[in-house]
Formats: C-alpha cells, sequence, structure tokens
C-alpha cells in the first residue's frame, strides 16, 4: 500500500533533478536511493550504532570510518540548525526578561531590544 511522506523542498528538488538525469521516476529515485543506503548501512565498513553513539557523545568522531564521518557529520550539523523546544523556551524567556539572546556576527552578546 502507498504512504505519503513529507520530505523537505531541497531534498526532493534534488531528488527531481536526478531521477531526471537517471531516468527514472520520483518514486524510483527515492526508492533507489533507499536501497543504496540500507545496503552501506549493513555493509562491513558502515555500522549505523557507531554513528548513533557520536550523535550521543559517547563515542568519538574521529573514532568513525570516513564514510560514518560524513553521515554523522550531516546529521550533527542538522541537529545543530535546528534548536530543539527546550532551547526555544529558554530564549523566549531570556528575550521576556530582555536578557542576552544570542550573539552577534562579532560574537557580541544581542539582546532583545537588539534584534
Amino acid at each position: 500500500m502507498a504512504q505519503s511522506v513529507k520530505l523537505a523542498d531541497a531534498v526532493m528538488d534534488y531528488a527531481r533533478q536526478e531521477s531526471d538525469r537517471q531516468s527514472r521516476s520520483l518514486a524510483g529515485q527515492i526508492t533507489h536511493w533507499i536501497n543504496i543506503g540500507r545496503a552501506i548501512e549493513q555493509s562491513g565498513s558502515f555500522d549505523y550504532q557507531h554513528i548513533a553513539a557520536a550523535l550521543d557523545g559517547k563515542r568519538s568522531p574521529d573514532n568513525l570510518s570516513a564514510e560514518e564521518q560524513e553521515v554523522w557529520f550531516d546529521q550533527f550539523s542538522a541537529e545543530m540548525t535546528q534548536p530543539s523546544a527546550e532551547e526555544k523556551l529558554f530564549f523566549a524567556n531570556r528575550s521576556q526578561l530582555g536578557q542576552g539572546v544570542g550573539l552577534s556576527d562579532t560574537g557580541e552578546l544581542v539582546f532583545e531590544k537588539d534584534a
């Protein structure tokens, strides 16, 4: 049974471009990438558990293979750019109190009145 999933616009744009290049349907391209990803995860030189441990701070990313480090970095970067609900609440509270809410490009504390 077919199911719908939401993917980021950038992912869909890239999948459309690649599906055209590879003469596949959009669904076929995404399925192809899923199959590649599963094969890599199941290979002997790639262990997603190592990546998960590094993301949890239980393993150094320096101890990952080159392929694992690439996946770790992509996921780490994505997590760092998306504030958690707890972080959003923390900064909203600081903003209401007129306290610093972040750093400027020059590293100086930015206050709500400056933002």
